[in-house]
């Protein structure tokens, strides 16, 4: 059977999703979700031109003075009288300059005796210096924030800048997340043959930035009855199951999820770790994606899939993790027929992988600040190579 390469399984996965609906929230409520429709500036920033120092608005065509002070002008108390020839006005940083103004001369360079100012230094070399025009940041009318584009702290204090109060968003994805296997229980209460369930706050973390609604479906055992009836009752846009999806006579993921109506688009993908992944769609719109047990196996798979997933449905415009370029501290062997993701830790400029890859090491993953792409049948690569990271940590 040929195994579906890393990129096409990707477009397949977001083929299957349909956007959920859009509807206004206020901005505080709108951190790291994504824009449904352009954030559009209600106003100029700035509204006026203003003094970027402390010092004297004055006319440039006035230099080398002396000048006559005739007022003050701070922020949010402006001079709104004209300023004629020879005179100069007391200003602050942020305030709005002053009519018939045009440059700053900074209070370094004056020197002041009542209301007498004289220049006490070179002064501003051309006009406009030390001011901020209208306008400079951005008009009335601009696009702060593109559509799909995520709601980050800046994007959020831009948009309040430009005198928006609420925003567009998708209203929370819902996903279901269910754990599979006799073998498992919650962490702390773990027996002996047993091994503490990990995987569902994985991904709970992993779609914590995504604004996601979480519904837990705790640990479902290998029972095909059991997993059948879960899905097929679970309402909601994306089911992710952990474990189950492999060719074992335990492994009941995949019966259980036709038999519950999810007509599978795929199963099995060119990747290590993480190769059994698999994913649908119910009749009702629900996506479904089956992630490997293996904790590794699930978080590569999670990183490359399900976030990606999520975000798509919730408007990302470029949902998946952007790959940089880091230089390799060690050498690598050649890959085989499968897209690698190695852990590695970037130190000092270098990339460093594990020495042991196994795909049951946790406490590896958990030391990693990032995964090295290693493409199928890539050559050997030597220490001081480029190669492609995913950064996680």
């Amino acid at each position: 059977m040929t195994l579906l390469p890393v990129s096409d399984a990707q477009a397949r996965v977001l083929a299957l999703a349909t956007l959920v609906p859009a509807r206004d929230v206020s901005l505080v409520d709108a951190l790291n979700l994504y824009a449904a429709a352009p954030v559009v500036a209600r106003r100029t920033q700035p509204a006026r031109d203003l003094s970027a120092m402390d010092g004297y608005a004055l006319r440039f065509a006035d230099l080398p003075g002396p000048w006559t002070v005739v007022g003050e002008s701070a922020a949010g108390r402006p001079y709104d009288l004209s300023v004629g020839a020879g005179e100069a006005v007391r200003i602050f940083t942020g305030a709005a300059m002053p009519p018939g103004t045009d440059t700053v001369l900074v209070q370094e360079e004056a020197r002041r005796e009542g209301h007498r100012l004289h220049l006490d230094g070179e002064g501003p070399p051309y006009v406009g210096r030390n001011t901020r025009p209208h306008g400079l940041d951005f008009a009335a009318g601009d696009t702060l924030v593109a559509v799909g584009e995520r709601l980050t702290p800046a994007r959020l204090a831009v948009a309040a800048t430009g005198g928006v109060a609420t925003i567009a968003v998708a209203r929370p994805v819902r996903v279901a997340i269910a754990a599979t296997g006799d073998e498992l229980a919650e962490p702390g209460g773990a027996g002996a043959d047993q091994l503490p369930e990990s995987n569902r706050l994985l991904l709970r973390s992993l779609l914590a930035e995504t604004g996601a609604e979480i519904v837990d479906l705790g640990i479902l055992p290998d029972r095909l009855d059991a997993l059948t009836a879960a899905f097929a009752d679970v309402q909601a846009d994306v089911l992710v199951t952990t474990g189950g999806a492999s060719v074992g006579d335990h492994d009941l993921v995949r019966p259980a999820l036709q038999a519950a109506g999810v007509a599978l688009d795929f199963w099995r993908i060119a990747l290590r770790p993480g190769k059994p992944m698999l994913a649908g769609r119910r009749a009702d719109g629900m996506v479904v994606v089956g992630l490997p047990g293996n904790p590794v196996s699930a978080f590569v798979t999670a990183l490359l899939f399900v976030r990606p997933l999520v975000a798509h449905v919730a408007g990302a415009a470029d949902p998946f993790p952007a790959a940089v370029a880091a230089t390799l501290g060690e050498d690598l062997p050649a890959n085989g027929p499968r897209t690698d993701y190695l852990r590695g830790a970037l130190v000092d400029g270098r990339v460093h992988v594990a020495a042991i890859q196994d795909s049951s090491m946790l406490m590896t993953l958990a030391r990693s600040t990032c995964l090295v792409v290693r493409p199928p049948h890539a050559p050997a690569a030597s220490a001081g190579d480029s190669a492609e990271i995913l950064m996680i940590a």
